[in-house]
């Protein structure tokens, strides 16, 4: 073999150095994209995280419509008779004062008959739709459901309570239509001395 096929030790160390050199160059260009492919995840990810936020809001807004309009849709169903029902208070009220008055012979004890009828006909379909008549008499005031005309001392009537109807209230699936016109009795509870 001849000197020039043999490299020389010089030649060797060159090679390697030069070797190590491109190397080192590699590894880093190799690091540099792993920084920016690691960069693109992150970012990638962080886009991803935040569709999905929207996503679950949307889908959360959706269901609050869909409640909501559920909602709206069987309050409709549940008070659309209010209007009517208001407007036929006053039919009732006339019915009831009618019949408040005494029947003094055959005819208007007979008329009076057919309008207890037809009264309580009325009273039964209403109650069919959810419709409630408030009679409060001797129960205790309740401002929700009553209002008071008046008050006044009894020693008859426990305080607070209600002596006497001037109309009755009205309610269509607990919701008040008309509030029972009343007296309410004022006067303070007797204290017994005896002991």
């Amino acid at each position: 073999m001849s000197e020039e096929q043999n490299p020389t030790v010089e030649e060797m160390e060159q090679d390697s150095a030069a070797a190590e050199s491109a190397s080192a160059e590699g590894s880093s260009d190799n690091l540099s994209e792993l920084e920016q492919l690691q960069q693109k995840l992150e970012a990638a990810e962080a886009k991803a995280a935040e569709q999905l936020d929207l996503a679950v809001r949307a889908k959360a807004e959706m269901e609050n419509i869909r409640r909501r309009a559920e909602r709206d849709v069987q309050s409709a169903h549940k008070f659309a008779l209010e209007g009517f029902v208001d407007s036929l208070i006053p039919a009732l009220d006339s019915m009831e004062q009618g019949l408040a008055h005494e029947a003094t012979n055959d005819e208007s004890k007979a008329m009076k008959e057919g309008l207890e009828l037809t009264l309580k006909m009325l009273l039964d379909a209403l109650a069919k739709k959810q419709v409630e008549q408030l009679n409060p008499m001797g129960e205790v005031f309740n401002p929700e459901f009553h209002e008071a005309m008046s008050m006044q001392e009894s020693p008859d009537h426990e305080p607070n309570t209600v002596m006497a109807v001037f109309q009755k209230g009205y309610t269509l699936n607990g919701r008040l239509i008309r509030p029972a016109r009343v007296v309410v009795n004022k006067s303070k509870p007797t204290v017994n001395t005896k002991a």
